[in-house]
């Protein structure tokens, strides 16, 4: 059979004259699974040009229009949400309870948007001088580009576009080609739900259509989640363009054990932490510093359960399904080699596991390392992929200070039985996120998603009030009536005028 081809996106399919098209593989198999359109320049201005025309009259619609759409929208994919999550186990290889759970944590941010009405009140100030009357708003932007990774192909992008959209803006979403047919789902339940056309569009490819978005005039805004380096170029590029960026990059995350945490917990939740969704987050565990003499009891128990997992076909109830390609499968894999050959100790060697699936899949099971150190490639670089390693210290203030001096800042997590501890913690650490007890602190939807340091270039996070602010700018209204039965009189004042 041949392979379905995913297109771009306007309101209805779109296949530009000049678009290339790549392979899209199911990472269980190995095998081509459909074929995705990779846009040339005159596609890109082609969708851009759509979601400009329909953002002039989607920006001047009632917020109960909007709403009304918002709700249509949730409820759709509330109902349908297992549809989405069998696209997303296909295409990217995540087990479907994963899937499913990312759909969901999705969500919750279109439920976040339902309530744009409250969202996007603005401030009256009567008399602020004589006869003088002051109040702000907060408008569209017009158009605003989501670029977003492979890992959470729903996920992500509706961490952006349900705020823009029902913030008066129109969407451009440029997903990954590894899995991009989880967008053409999304636009076509946009579609249903009574969203016009060209308000969310999809425009599918590479570093060309990246690029379109980050130059064209008409795209006001750029929402990115990817690795550090890729967040640094859009940052500079689309910044140079005079677009506003928020652009998430990578991470480290540590969890850090103290002598008093429960162990046991804390092995149960390194070890889904570190490896849930095969380690493909932005937010997994990668680095579990164990404190004082806890150690060995520790990696002894996180071992043992983590031979106890089973690698395979995630539509098959496993617990860790593939890497998304071949080559990130073993460039993760070069990793194990690395860390190996540096001198850290190989617990549990996933790179031959026995598997629950077609042999063409890309395995690679759970790794554990124990006896890392801060110069080690394993622990300096973002494996992204089911490999934790254990760095042990004597005391509090050095696991402080090893969080601290990584050139990330995105997650971490403290376990202990010690309310002062934890009270220190969240003074103490350069994170911008932090769980207390909590492995992966990804906060709810009416929080704000985002790191510090090299895990994030801009000035917002992602959702939440951060995101409302992002999608919309303030405008501030100064009005003056006149009475009419007042004579105005006493000519031109050219003084820096003053408030009475």
């Amino acid at each position: 059979m041949t392979a379905p081809t995913v297109s771009h996106w306007t309101g209805v399919p779109y296949v530009g004259a000049a678009d290339r098209v790549e392979d899209v593989t199911n990472p269980a198999t190995g095998r081509v699974s459909a074929r995705v359109l990779h846009a040339g320049v005159e596609t890109a201005n082609a969708v851009i040009s759509a979601a400009e025309t329909a953002a002039r009259e989607w920006g001047r619609s009632s917020l109960t229009t909007r709403t009304r759409v918002l709700f249509r929208f949730r409820e759709l994919l509330d109902a349908r949400k297992e549809e989405l999550a069998a696209i997303i186990t296909r295409e990217h290889g995540k087990v479907l309870a994963d899937a499913l759970g990312e759909v969901s944590r999705g969500q919750e941010a279109v439920e976040f948007a339902c309530g744009i009405p409250h969202l996007l009140k603005g401030s009256y100030s009567e008399g602020v001088s004589t006869g003088v009357d002051v109040h702000s708003k907060r408008q569209p932007l017009g158009v605003v580009g989501v670029i977003s990774p492979f890992n959470f192909p729903a996920m992500v992008p509706m961490w952006f576009f349900p705020i823009a959209i029902a913030a008066g803006n129109a969407v451009v979403l440029k997903p990954s080609e590894k899995d991009p047919s989880a967008s053409i789902w999304l636009a076509e339940l946009w579609r249903e739900a009574g969203l016009p056309a060209g308000v969310f569009t999809v425009l599918q490819g590479d570093k060309v259509a990246v690029d379109a978005l980050l130059d064209h005039p008409a795209v006001k805004a750029i929402s990115f989640v990817g690795s550090t380096p890729i967040a640094r170029y859009v940052y500079e590029r689309a910044g140079a363009c005079g677009k506003r960026v928020q652009a998430l990059g990578g991470a480290k995350n540590h969890m850090v054990v103290l002598p008093d945490a429960d162990l046991d917990a804390a092995a149960d939740h390194a070890v889904g932490a570190g490896f849930g969704s095969a380690g493909e987050r932005c937010m997994a565990v990668s680095v579990l510093v164990a404190v004082g003499s806890i150690a060995d009891q520790l990696v002894a128990e996180i071992a043992d359960r983590t031979r106890g997992l089973r690698t395979g076909d995630g539509t098959r109830g496993t617990d860790l399904g593939p890497l998304v390609t071949r080559a990130h499968r073993d460039r993760v894999a070069s990793f194990v080699d690395a860390g190996e050959a540096a001198g850290a100790k190989l617990v549990v060697d996933g790179r031959a596991p026995q598997v629950d699936g077609d042999a063409g899949g890309f395995w690679l099971g759970p790794t554990l390392f124990d006896h890392v150190t801060p110069e080690m490639e394993i622990y300096t670089e973002e494996i992204f992929g089911p490999v934790l390693s254990v760095v042990r210290v004597g005391t509090y203030d050095e696991a402080v200070r090893l969080v601290n001096a990584n050139p990330y800042g995105n997650g971490v997590a403290l376990f202990t039985g010690s309310g002062a501890a934890a009270r220190a913690f969240e003074l103490d650490v350069e994170v911008g996120m932090v769980g207390i007890n909590v492995p992966v602190p990804v906060p709810m939807a009416y929080y704000s998603f985002g790191g510090w340091k090299q895990s994030l270039y801009g000035d917002h996070h992602a959702h939440g009030t951060d995101g409302v602010r992002f999608f919309t700018r303030g405008k501030v209204v100064t009005t003056r009536w006149t009475d009419p039965a007042v004579q105005p009189g006493g000519g031109p004042e050219l003084a820096f005028p003053q408030n009475r």
